[in-house]
């Protein structure tokens, strides 16, 4: 029975340090992790660091529209439809089409909203339209958690579309954060890192697979913008 509680306990952690490595790095090269992206700037000396990448066959220009269209109760995030359900029960499921009437002309100050009205939200950091989207948030905590805990979390999401000799494109997502306490840090170390191996790499499939589906862009029914005073180009 000893034996095989180690035999067991062996496997957990292996599986479990497996999906840390998948975490950070899945799906990026080496030269993509070393290399600078816009928006490093805004974290500096990050605790978090996180780089996922992945080809699509489609130009940047047409994987673009998806980005823009992306947050909470818009597009969605692209993620599998099981975490959808399981994990944000209350925003809508994510599109598997284009609707002309939430892709956005962002710019630089303009908000995509991350939960209901006066939560999470990412503001526009730096934009170039079809290859760089930055996202900037220090909203993602309750904020009774900053008056009780003086927790603290500072992150970014860079987008990078580049586009590949022979057409396709190599879209590159890294994260990078910064938080307190020590044990907020932990408990996203912990957690929150091998469930982005899901997440981040389930977001970008789920570009890959609609932006190659090459579904045509119809009308969700989606009117969410001026509840969320968000406002459309």
């Amino acid at each position: 029975m000893v034996r095989i509680g180690r035999y067991v306990l062996g496997s957990v952690l292996v599986g479990y340090g497996t999906l840390h490595i998948l975490g950070r790095q899945a799906g990026s090269t080496m030269g993509e992790r070393r290399r600078r992206m816009p928006g490093d700037e805004l974290v500096a000396l990050p605790q978090i660091l996180t780089n996922h990448a992945i080809t699509v066959e489609a130009r940047p220009a047409d994987v673009w529209p998806w980005l823009t269209q992306m947050g909470w109760h818009l597009g969605g995030y692209y993620t599998p439809e099981w975490v959808d359900r399981a994990f944000f029960p209350q925003n809508w499921p994510s599109l598997d089409h284009l609707d002309p009437a939430l892709q956005r002309d962002l710019k630089v100050g303009d908000t995509i909203p991350d939960g209901p009205p006066g939560t999470a939200e990412f503001v526009v950091a730096e934009v170039d339209a079809p290859h760089t989207l930055v996202l900037h948030s220090t909203t993602h905590l309750p904020p009774r958690w900053r008056e009780r805990f003086g927790a603290d979390l500072d992150w970014t999401w860079s987008f990078r579309l580049i586009e590949l000799r022979g057409g396709g494109s190599r879209l590159q997502l890294r994260v990078r954060g910064r938080m307190a306490p020590w044990w907020l840090t932990a408990t996203y170390v912990a957690t929150i890192i091998p469930a982005d191996y899901v997440m981040a790499g389930g977001m970008l499939h789920g570009i890959k697979q609609r932006v190659e589906s090459a579904a045509p862009p119809k009308s969700s029914g989606r009117s969410p913008l001026a509840a969320l005073n968000v406002s459309l180009q």
